[in-house]
């Protein structure tokens, strides 16, 4: 184990030589990112060069051991230093994968990797978007407000919380009697069906 200024840095294996190096960020139990990274074994052209977590406890880094990819985490001070940008060098991402990641991108990350940030959310945006709107708390204000639909957006990442560019939505339907926990089920099917697929389509055309 390796420590790098508040970042720890855990690698499992050595990661290939592909035409797109993806670096995975979340802060939760990671069923995203895994689903992402099965998806794309077998794809030639994309590798996942490692994922990163701003919490020490996140399952998703225990996914990540499981999986044989390379892991990291670093604290909230640290993701906008000179160490982190150092750290996510050594892994040569070409792109960066936000799979339910809490913080807001530093404009560093935005300006270097332009275009190349994809974001998962888990509405229908512009509706519940913005600061303090994930997870949880969406479904919540999702069924507070007797909404018919909702769905996942997958967009780029801009300097404002979930305003960029949007690359795909998809939507499902909900009852009156759905609760909080039957949502968030709905939109978890959703976002593993086509996050991959999107990400995919997005990289290869």
């Amino acid at each position: 184990m390796q420590f790098y200024d508040s970042i720890r840095v855990d690698q499992h294996s050595i990661f290939g030589m592909n035409n797109f190096k993806l670096l995975i960020l979340a802060s939760g139990g990671g069923t995203n990112a895994e689903n992402i990274i099965q998806q794309f074994v077998a794809e030639p052209k994309i590798d996942i060069c490692a994922i990163g977590s701003n919490k020490s406890d996140a399952y998703v880094l225990k996914r990540a051991e499981n999986l044989s990819v390379p892991s990291f985490v670093f604290m909230k001070r640290a993701f906008d230093s000179l160490a982190f940008k150092e750290i996510i060098a050594q892994y040569e991402p070409t792109h960066i994968i936000l799979a339910g990641f809490l913080l807001k991108v530093p404009k560093w990350m935005i300006e270097a990797y332009q275009d190349r940030i994809i974001n998962i959310h888990p509405a229908l945006l512009p509706k519940y978007g913005g600061k303090g709107m994930y997870g949880s708390h969406v479904h919540a204000a999702v069924k507070k407000n007797k909404e018919e639909l909702t769905g996942i957006t997958i967009h780029l990442v801009n300097e404002h919380y979930d305003e960029g560019a949007i690359l795909f939505q998809a939507s499902c339907k909900l009852e009156p009697s759905d609760s909080e926990e039957d949502i968030a089920k709905k939109v978890h099917q959703l976002e593993h069906t086509y996050f991959p697929k999107v990400i995919k389509d997005y990289l290869l055309g």
